[in-house]
């Protein structure tokens, strides 16, 4: 018999924490406008292929500067190509790039983070010294050099971000280690002969988990933003590949001709970034069981 209703106890804890997070983003109207945007353009990104719209890369000189209408329904830029058809292509390669590098900034500040905070003493001293000498130094400018010296393909961006932000995650779950690792669940299983590597990943590790999820939400929409910064600067992802940052980028010049091309971009990395970030907020009040404890 308890083998029998295991899975309905599983079963019903997993729909236990989906109702937990449903009610937190009912209650934050925000986060809901913001998930729903996002869903929306996930789904008409990926099913852009099989939209009756233009190729994103087609220029045809002959019709720049359109207005919307049936065949373009964002109209046009200086080059003649179908912003619609842009905004998405420009779309995937933003949100790839932010969560690609997001969960390398993760991944990374987390094994340093857990490491300095488990083992404590030199192995700590080390990793935070080294964690506070990066910090120090002005991370946008180091991704400058970075871009300047390898390029600005999309694989050199996705590495050089996460290489330069991790700093911020691993401090957070370093503090995260600290406190749960004196607690009683971790002392039982250190007596039971959980080794290292057990008590980090399988009892430590998942204590973090909201603190890395928001980390991770939010480090999208940062992403997202630092990628738009480069674009603004020439070294960013390079046409004719499209992003949101060098589409914005190039609607400088036609600010008063065709401020559209501007507005476009513009809007849809603030919604974007928004949307992640309020995301990350209902994660964190639907995940940490402290916040749900102290709630009315």
């Amino acid at each position: 018999m308890a083998t029998a209703s295991s899975p309905v106890k599983r079963g019903r804890g997993r729909r236990n924490q989906w109702q937990v997070f449903l009610g937190a983003l009912a209650k934050n109207k925000l986060a809901l406008f913001g998930t729903t945007f996002l869903i929306f353009v996930l789904i008409t990104m990926a099913a852009a292929p099989w939209l009756p719209i233009p190729s994103p890369t087609r220029i045809n000189l002959a019709e720049t500067f359109q207005s919307p209408s049936a065949r373009h329904w964002l109209g046009t830029d200086e080059n003649g190509r179908d912003v619609f058809a842009r905004l998405l292509a420009g779309g995937r390669v933003s949100i790839a790039v932010g969560f690609a590098a997001a969960l390398m900034t993760v991944v990374i500040g987390s094994a340093l983070g857990v490491m300095a905070g488990y083992f404590g003493g030199l192995t700590d001293r080390l990793i935070m010294r080294f964690t506070d000498g990066l910090l120090a130094v002005p991370v946008f400018f180091l991704l400058l050099a970075v871009v300047a010296i390898w390029g600005s393909s999309i694989t050199v961006l996705v590495v050089a971000l996460g290489f330069t932000r991790w700093m911020g995650p691993a401090r957070l779950i370093r503090g995260e280690i600290l406190r749960f690792k004196t607690m009683e669940f971790t002392v039982a299983a250190r007596a039971l002969g959980a080794g290292h590597v057990r008590l980090m990943v399988k009892h430590l590790l998942p204590q973090a988990m909201p603190a890395l999820i928001v980390a991770t939400s939010i480090g999208v929409g940062n992403v997202m933003l630092i990628e738009a910064g480069l674009s603004f600067l020439g070294l960013g992802i390079s046409p004719p590949t499209p992003s949101w940052g060098n589409m914005l980028t190039a609607s400088q010049f036609y600010m008063w001709t065709a401020p559209h091309l501007a507005v476009y971009p513009g809007v849809m990395i603030l919604l974007t970034v928004m949307a992640f970030n309020t995301l990350g907020d209902v994660f964190r009040d639907a995940l940490d069981p402290r916040l749900r404890s102290s709630g009315p």
